[in-house]
This record gives structure tokens, sequence and C-alpha cells, in this order.
């Protein structure tokens, strides 16, 4: 990435707006599999954007936060409140994953976290959907996983009042992070 997108990219982030656009320089790769959830995604290069558009911060913060407070309210638990700062602090660890070429929670991050990979044009609704997708692992009754369930665990955590969610986009794939306030997935308790 060049000094000035950099600047750009940095100078956006510091004003608590997504960059949606910015390209990341990341070394070639031919395929990339991740594991998400109870799913497994392969992206592969030069992928095209299947039904990419253009979307403004506020369009993205608002069906981020429709998407999330959809589950929520089907659970019937109070709505999340958006957070500028909280999309700021996921804009910033979404760019160094990406600019690192891994996935990973960000162990210094206060906050709870839900990250997904996925090939390029996805849109907020989805990824919502694919953490959520995620109930079907989890079993109130014995507050059990059987599988992977954290991401939905942290979607529906009744204490969560805030949400701040970004993307990072290269040519060949997109890096979701959601942060939360305050964080879920308590060890021993339910989440709602």
């Amino acid at each position: 990435m060049s000094s000035t997108s950099r600047s750009l990219v940095e100078m956006l982030v510091c004003m608590g707006c997504i960059a949606l656009t910015a390209a990341t320089s990341i070394a070639q790769l031919e395929e990339i599999t991740v594991r998400s959830g109870s799913k497994t995604i392969t992206v592969r290069s030069g992928e095209s954007p299947s039904g990419a558009r253009a979307m403004t911060a506020g369009d993205f913060a608002r069906e981020m936060l429709n998407a999330h407070n959809d589950i929520r309210t089907a659970a019937k638990l109070p709505a999340l409140e958006w957070s500028s700062g909280l999309a700021a602090i996921s804009q910033k660890w979404a760019n160094a994953l990406m600019a690192q070429n891994r996935t990973a929670h960000n162990a210094k991050s206060p906050y709870g976290e839900n990250i997904l990979v996925t090939g390029l044009g996805s849109a907020p609704a989805s990824v919502v959907s694919e953490w959520a997708s995620e109930s079907q692992d989890y079993t109130y009754h014995t507050n059990t996983c059987y599988g992977d369930c954290g991401h939905y665990t942290q979607l529906v955590w009744r204490g969560t009042r805030k949400v701040g969610c970004a993307v990072a986009r290269n040519a060949r794939r997109e890096i979701w992070v959601c942060s939360y306030d305050p964080p879920g997935n308590v060890k021993g308790e339910r989440p709602f």
C-alpha cells in the first residue's frame, strides 16, 4: 500500500469512518481456506465480486446494525447501538489481518469480537447471518456448544449494548470484523 493510501486509510479510521474501498497489498495467493463457524470457506485468487455494490459508511453501519438487531429481536433481546469508536477499532484490526494475511482474534482487545473471511461481494446481512447460523450448535437448556457457536453467542449476548464493524478488502477476499461492548462469552454464563 502506498504511503498516500495508507495515510488516507489511517485518516478515515481516526475519523471513525469505514474505509470500504481501501486496497491492501499482500503476498500473491492462489487459494485460501478458512473455517468459519460450522462452514469452511475457500477463496480463490481472481474471484470477481458477486453482487458487489458501492456503500457509504452510513449505509454500512445501518445495514450491519439492522442485521444484528434482527437476530436479537428474534431472540427477544434489547437492540444494540452503533459505535463509531468500535467501528474504528474493528477497521484497524481488519486492515492488520489483511496486511499480515492471517485470521486471528485481537488478544489485546478488551471487547468481544467476531471475524469472518469471505470472497468478494459479501453483504452485511449475509455476514451476520453466517455468525447466527451457529445457533444450530448451541443448546440453551444445557448452555452447551456442540461444534462452533461462539460467534452466535456473542451476537446474542444479553449484556452487550454496542457494536461497531468494518471490512477490509483486497482483490481476492474480504475480512469482516465486529467489536462488541461489553464483551460476551463469559465462561459459565448463559448468553440470554
